[in-house]
């Protein structure tokens, strides 16, 4: 099978990539991937997504962007890519079922995977207390008490922006410094409301049938204690996932793929990347969204130029 635009990923980069491709004429085919809508389903409640006043279901708008999709004629399919050969166009790629086909374009949109610390409280809180989107999540948890795991960059920014919505900010840190820079860590240690934890490490993520109610933590010393929180952010980095990308497209240190910086087109032509797979920055469905919707233009203006 040969298609005009493929586009691999089913998050809101991949579905706006599918309802910009098919207006365009390029009748896409898109492969959802492991996670249908995307990194966005681990969470509940989105509240900073424009045009729902009163916020929207995750799942539902997810849902909702891939029947819009599917309604203006775009294929939607359930499977993974596994390998792909980008030495010549139409380029060759195998599936999860090892069925084969072809592509004039592909769109990238495989997302990135937040790291957690494997704990299995952890797992069972996701959504119902623990977060690894401070920006996404950061709203509910206005005047109250929450925790953010991690010493680096990210994690002061996170720490940083709860400080200004909650009452208190607990930073678990496992080392005796941080790895920010130093404008951040002054960020972080000039807030009145923060409080970092030194060398700790968490143990478990205590809770009810109503979500998180608090972190027991162990300190380097031996010493094991529990803090009572509200809320639970992870904040030791994410994954793109790339990994089938390796040596095929450039990617950075990080494994991000590399854009040209103004569009979406990557290292190889005929091929480009939208939302968080290309955007270690961001990380927000509207930035995914906006990107999708740029790949596909961007695809059609390569289609075009043939």
């Amino acid at each position: 099978m040969s298609v005009k635009c493929l586009i691999i990923g089913g998050g809101p980069a991949g579905y706006a990539a599918a309802i910009y491709a098919v207006r365009a004429g390029l009748e896409p085919v898109l492969y959802e991937g492991l996670q249908p809508g995307g990194q966005l389903t681990t969470t509940t409640l989105v509240a900073n997504y424009p045009g729902f006043a009163d916020g929207i279901d995750a799942n539902q708008l997810m849902g909702q962007m891939r029947e819009q999709a599917i309604r203006l004629g775009a294929v939607v399919r359930s499977g993974s890519v596994t390998d792909i050969d980008t030495s010549s166009r139409p380029f060759k790629l195998t599936l999860d079922d090892g069925q084969t086909l072809q592509a004039q374009t592909i769109i990238v949109a495989t997302g990135a995977s937040a790291k957690y610390l494997g704990l299995p409280s952890e797992t069972k809180y996701k959504g119902l207390g623990v977060s690894a989107c401070a920006t996404c999540d950061g709203f509910f948890y206005r005047k109250k008490v929450v925790a953010v795991v991690g010493g680096g960059d990210t994690a002061c920014e996170e720490a940083a922006y709860l400080a200004g919505l909650c009452r208190k900010v607990y930073m678990i840190v496992r080392r005796n410094v941080l790895r920010a820079t130093e404008a951040m860590q002054k960020k972080v240690l000039g807030a009145e409301n923060i409080e970092i934890l030194w060398e700790c490490n968490t143990q478990e993520v205590l809770g009810d049938e109503a979500g998180v109610t608090g972190v027991r933590l162990l300190r380097n010393n031996g010493e094991v204690f529990d803090i009572a929180v509200d809320g639970f952010f992870l904040a030791i980095g994410h994954h793109p996932n790339s990994d089938i990308f390796a040596g095929k497209l450039d990617l950075d240190e990080e494994g991000y793929i590399k854009t040209d910086g103004k569009g979406t087109k990557t290292s190889v032509d005929g091929i480009f990347a939208a939302g968080d797979v290309q955007d270690p920055n961001y990380r927000q469905a509207i930035v995914a969204a906006a990107s999708g919707a740029k790949a596909a233009m961007d695809a059609k203006r390569f289609i075009d130029s043939l």
